[in-house]
């Protein structure tokens, strides 16, 4: 498998957040936001908060985060002093209007030089916080991105673990992980926590891959972290436990230009 290989496809579609026929992706937009809002969201547990620790200090820095839903993310980074920040979505399903200090544009991550008003920026931070999967070529959109970083800039990026989609391709199909860890087919399913009545098919990838992909791109890593559920959360939601148990969660990492 190539990294170009490794996205999301909503059937009928090149991507929920890219290609000519975006409908599907318009269509689970609204029942995403609505799940990650709910107060046992892994988002709201787990991954917001390390994505936020691994971001640091946002004080005067400009972000462009692509993929950004309904922009609630930026507009947390700009209360927390983040300043002239863009958000891109292909859905434009965005919360109400921007606060001062953000812009938030309708655009395609799979074609992200050609977004209007990007033209000529630079950015401190540019996020793909479970976004780089659904672009066409992630090469080509992480190639983009790096054109787009100020000096001393980085780039915060989010994916599943692998062994999530590994586990659930298993019990589907009566294999063992490490088949469905290492298989090329592509895997569609129904997501039933947004809108059961979408299919994606999702080609899988490996961490091997990813390190690959950054690679390509012209990236190395600076740091990567699985953040995992505090004790505290452990205790108040076990149910969210014993998926991370069986799922392992995610994977974080914060990429800088390699030249």
């Amino acid at each position: 498998m190539t990294p170009s290989d490794e996205s999301h496809v909503p059937t009928g579609s090149h991507g929920p957040d890219g290609g000519d026929e975006g409908q599907p992706w318009f269509r689970l937009a609204e029942g995403y936001e609505q799940a990650r809002a709910k107060e046992d969201s892994l988002d709201r547990l787990v991954e917001w908060p390390a994505q936020r620790r691994l971001l640091g200090d946002v004080d005067g820095r400009s972000v462009l985060d692509v993929g950004c839903g309904n922009g609630a993310k930026l507009a947390e980074l700009v209360r927390d002093g983040a300043t002239a920040s863009v958000g891109v979505d292909i859905s434009g399903n965005f919360e109400g209007g921007p606060a001062p200090g953000m812009e938030l544009l309708r655009g395609d991550l799979s074609d992200l030089e050609s977004v209007p008003g990007l033209t000529g920026r630079m950015f401190d931070r540019i996020l793909f916080l479970q976004s780089i999967g659904y672009a066409n070529d992630p090469v080509r959109t992480l190639r983009a991105a790096r054109t787009m970083l100020a000096d001393d800039g980085f780039i915060l990026l989010s994916r599943t673990h692998p062994i999530r989609w590994a586990v659930e391709r298993a019990e589907q199909n009566g294999t063992t992980l490490g088949e469905e860890y290492y298989s090329t087919v592509p895997y569609t399913y129904s997501h039933s926590a947004w809108n059961d009545q979408v299919s994606l098919t999702k080609r899988v990838y490996t961490v091997s891959d990813l390190l690959n992909l950054f690679s390509a791109a012209g990236l190395w890593i600076e740091a990567a972290v699985e953040p995992q559920l505090s004790e505290d959360a452990r205790r108040r939601y076990p149910h969210k436990q014993a998926w991370m148990d069986k799922h392992l969660g995610i994977l974080i990492f914060r990429l800088r230009p390699r030249f």
